[in-house]
């Protein structure tokens, strides 16, 4: 991989929940940020059909410190038939409420993090939806600098929950060996969230096959000098692909 394509973003927040998916009710984080939440950050910030995003790496300034409280979670949701009945007149109105001991209300505990930064570095990449040379790398890095220099995005990005906002800059290539990172020497994490779309398909998606069907796949994850590694070509022998 060149380095002419890469894009690196720092990113932190308050608080930051990146969800284990095996624990079925209480949401407890993983101690690192994964690479489908590096993902969603960027494309908050840009995203076009035309082209995608490989998660090189994600370094860690600030790891986090554990945080345990309990809050309110909506139980129950609303169909697309159920709010065109509305808008028609033809039932009445049914609020959501997810207040303490409203019906709609689960009260739950969450594990998370408090306190969080991180270098995004990802690769971009055209997908067979671009039309060279009218859609080009060059446009594309330019547009993603441009945003996130500015501030600007599709939608705020967050840190694994929604609610859980997320700040971000953006870095210059030869800045990125100047951030500290967290005192992080060694750690082997074990299996966790890669991705829910398989980075091939994406890739390869195209306006005769537009739709990459989810598939949630893990990687065995290591933790060195504050830096996870998590292109697909440097841990494709550690990508598990889930089988549901």
């Amino acid at each position: 991989m060149t380095r002419k394509n890469r894009v690196t973003v720092r990113v932190w927040g308050d608080f930051a929940c990146f969800t284990r998916p095996e624990m079925k009710v209480e949401r407890v984080s993983y101690p690192i940020m994964t690479p489908s939440a590096a993902r969603g950050i960027l494309e908050a910030i840009f995203w076009e059909p035309q082209m995608c995003y490989l998660i090189d790496q994600i370094a860690v300034i600030k790891k986090g410190n554990w945080l345990s409280f309990r809050r309110n979670e909506v139980s129950s949701v609303i169909s697309i038939n159920e709010a065109k009945s509305w808008m028609q007149g033809t039932r009445p109105v049914k609020f959501v409420e997810a207040g303490g001991g409203a019906s709609d209300a689960a009260q739950r505990n969450m594990l998370a993090l408090a306190d969080v930064e991180y270098l995004i570095t990802a690769e971009v990449c055209l997908t067979r939806r671009a039309n060279p040379p009218r859609d080009n790398l060059g446009k594309y890095l330019s547009e993603i600098e441009r945003r996130a220099k500015r501030g600007k995005c599709f939608h705020r990005p967050a840190l694994g929950c929604r609610e859980f906002a997320a700040d971000f800059d953006w870095v210059d290539s030869r800045d990125v060996g100047n951030h500290r990172l967290a005192d992080w020497a060694h750690d082997e994490l074990g299996l966790i969230l890669y991705d829910v779309f398989d980075d091939e398909l994406r890739r390869s998606a195209s306006d005769e096959n537009p739709h990459v069907r989810p598939q949630a796949s893990f990687f065995r994850a290591t933790v060195k000098d504050a830096v996870m590694q998590c292109h697909p070509t440097s841990v494709a022998d550690r990508i598990v692909r889930s089988q549901v």
